[in-house]
């Protein structure tokens, strides 16, 4: 790092003499400087966009100052922060981040106030032409408009639609984070270093923002599932290796999947995994992910069969097994069979993403005049469910797109339909014109993790397409035959993904009715696990999932307990047996212990698990990320 700030030491003479050279009328213009009163009138989520813009001109201008002929490319905000593309004259490494930082703070503590000032296109080209920044006159020849502006600070001036802060003293709450490699426009091979950041408006703020990080990393599926023995990776596999405990919950959710969809009237059924290419041929799939299907060959190297990717084709055969009559709808089918998708390797990302998962699916079967209590019944159990696991949810809408298909007056239906039950809600929502699916408008809901990211999994679509390709009918009322509508829906999404946000939401502490493990007997020394053997005889005859640890010291145990994230810790003694009661320390109960008679930490126990009580403490940073603003990704609409 000494090295780094020798070389930004020795570039200052340079720098000043690069930015006389280069500066020249550009610095006799008329600048205007940014009004601080007009700042002080924005909403805060106003200020805090500007500040992050502002923070990547600080950041620019400190990697200037440490090399002073980098090139720049684009420098937006973004939704945490903010990140310029640039390229330096030689690669710029992890440990540079900080001699970057350095400069960084020495400019917000100048408070540099920020000026603007506006100019020809033409003049613009000219000077970054001089200034030997082709990224920058790339930018200028995609503008429209014949009039742009730049915006400096110091020395530093960049060619920006602005808007900013009054001073760089507001960007003093940054720190700088990464750095990648990054492509620029239409490249094949990156030539572009993205260097990021993230800025807050208050000390506070940030702080927060980097625990966010550090929790982040820690709750990282892929880190808490080997080391809570859920699962394993192997390169060889085409997911993860499940281990029992794993095992143990993944079949108490399904096992909550199907309590709440039979609670519901649903019937569930079980298909094949392989099918000839002619069905999917048939539901289109074959046109339209073929790519990402796992294709068996003939003798005569044809495409033959295929691994299903999704339930939906082999659902409407099911349908088509026997005559159906109105009387039959809604038909309620779910099937959780195992699907497989050639994804490609850059796209899987642990157990969330793999080539093959379960999903959540079911498809429902009916008439029209069955859309709106039918989609209000799917978000009530929505609801129920996200509810239990206390995560937040959103709710986008989809409507009629150009490329349609059917009858408009029965999308016109359909979406009444879906509208009424969004608003029966009481939940705002997002209403996403012409985005909806070609077969059908949808409901997509966006649950939102206490670490404050949103992930799209529970969807409400109805499907038109379908019913027509596969000639489905049922015998109207009236004798007449009728095709049904089919609403594709999904709650967790795949089962897989679901438990690996559940990881990352909850820190891999579960509840206790969905612990793996929901009880440990600590008996002190040898002479108390007779009693420990009973006590665990005890829970196991009520359902309780215990298990004894009599190895290594008790404080050893303890410890290695809570990093098992297990909600009950009962250490049994002397005093313990002789009473007939039990220590009880738990996971979330900040290292107190309390006593209780055997009598009573069963009903405790059963009461926890029977009810799914939400009996653990998780640790919130969705507050940081509550008000997305609409225009953070870009700077403005064309530079």
């Amino acid at each position: 790092m000494s090295d780094v700030a020798s070389q930004q030491n020795e570039s200052r003479q340079e720098q000043s003499q690069h930015k006389q050279a280069k500066a020249g009328w550009v610095q006799s213009l008329n600048w205007e400087a940014v009004s601080g009163e007009a700042f002080k009138r924005l909403s805060a989520e106003e200020q805090l966009v500007r500040i992050r813009h502002s923070a990547a001109h600080v950041m620019a201008s400190a990697i200037e100052a440490i090399w002073p002929t980098v090139q720049f490319a684009t420098g937006p905000a973004t939704p945490q922060g903010f990140f310029y593309d640039v390229k330096p004259p030689e690669p710029i490494r992890e440990e540079h981040l900080e001699a970057i930082q350095q400069a960084f703070d020495k400019i917000a503590g100048r408070s540099e106030p920020f000026e603007t000032t506006e100019i020809s296109k033409a003049e613009a080209i000219e000077l970054f032409e001089s200034w030997n920044q082709p990224h920058k006159i790339e930018v200028l020849e995609r503008i429209p408009s014949e009039r742009v502006t730049l915006y400096r600070h110091g020395q530093f001036i960049d060619l920006c639609a602005g808007p900013h802060v009054p001073h760089t003293g507001l960007c003093r709450n940054t720190k700088i984070l990464t750095l990648a490699a990054t492509h620029w426009r239409g490249e094949d091979i990156p030539s572009l270093t993205r260097i990021a950041g993230t800025a807050w408006s208050k000390p506070k703020d940030l702080e927060r923002y980097l625990e966010f990080l550090a929790a982040s990393k820690a709750r990282d599926h892929r880190v808490l599932g080997p080391q809570l023995d859920l699962f394993s990776f192997h390169p060889w596999a085409a997911s993860a290796l499940w281990h029992p405990k794993g095992v143990i919950l993944r079949n108490l959710l399904t096992s909550f999947w199907r309590e709440t969809i039979g609670q519901r009237e649903y019937v569930e059924i079980m298909n094949p995994l392989l099918y000839r290419k002619e069905l999917f041929e048939t539901s289109g799939h074959w046109d339209h992910f073929q790519e990402n299907m796992f294709i068996f060959k003939d003798d005569n190297n044809e495409p033959s069969f295929a691994l299903k990717p999704m339930n939906c084709p082999d659902t409407m055969l099911y349908f088509r097994s026997q005559t159906r009559s109105y009387r039959d709808l809604p038909l309620r089918i779910a099937e959780g069979q195992v699907l497989h998708r050639n994804e490609a390797t850059g796209a899987l990302h642990g157990i969330m993403r793999t080539r093959n998962f379960i999903q959540d699916d079911a498809h429902i079967f009916l008439a029209p005049e069955h859309i709106q209590d039918e989609v209000n019944s799917l978000l009530q159990m929505l609801d129920e469910i996200y509810s239990l696991f206390e995560l937040e949810y959103n709710f986008r809408f989809s409507t009629r797109p150009d490329n349609f298909m059917g009858d408009p007056s029965v999308w016109d239906e359909a979406e009444a339909g879906l509208r009424a039950a969004l608003e029966a809600t009481g939940r705002p929502y997002q209403v996403d014109e012409g985005e909806g699916a070609f077969y059908g408008p949808k409901i997509d809901v966006y649950i939102l993790d206490s670490l404050g990211r949103e992930w799209q999994c529970g969807t409400v679509q109805l499907d038109f397409q379908l019913p027509e390709r596969f000639e489905l009918k049922y015998v109207a009322q009236d004798g007449s035959y009728q095709r049904p509508i089919v609403v594709h829906r999904a709650i967790f999404g795949s089962f897989e993904r679901f438990m690996g946000i559940l990881i990352e939401h909850l820190g891999g502490a579960f509840p206790t009715w969905l612990s793996p493990v929901q009880a440990v007997i600590l008996p002190i020394a040898e002479r108390h696990h007779d009693y420990a053997h009973q006590l665990r005889q005890q829970l196991k005859a009520i359902g309780i999932r215990v298990e004894i640890n009599g190895e290594d010291s008790i404080n050893y145990r303890i410890r290695s307990a809570e990093t098992q994230k297990i909600p009950y810790m009962l250490v049994v003694g002397d005093r313990e047996a002789a009473d007939q009661t039990v220590s009880v320390r738990r996971y979330h109960g900040g290292g107190k212990q309390q006593v209780l008679p055997v009598t009573e930490l069963i009903d405790t126990l059963q009461q926890a698990a029977t009810q799914r009580t939400f009996d653990v403490t998780v640790q919130r940073f969705d507050d940081l990320f509550r008000k997305p603003s609409a225009n953070l990704s870009t700077e403005a609409a064309d530079y």
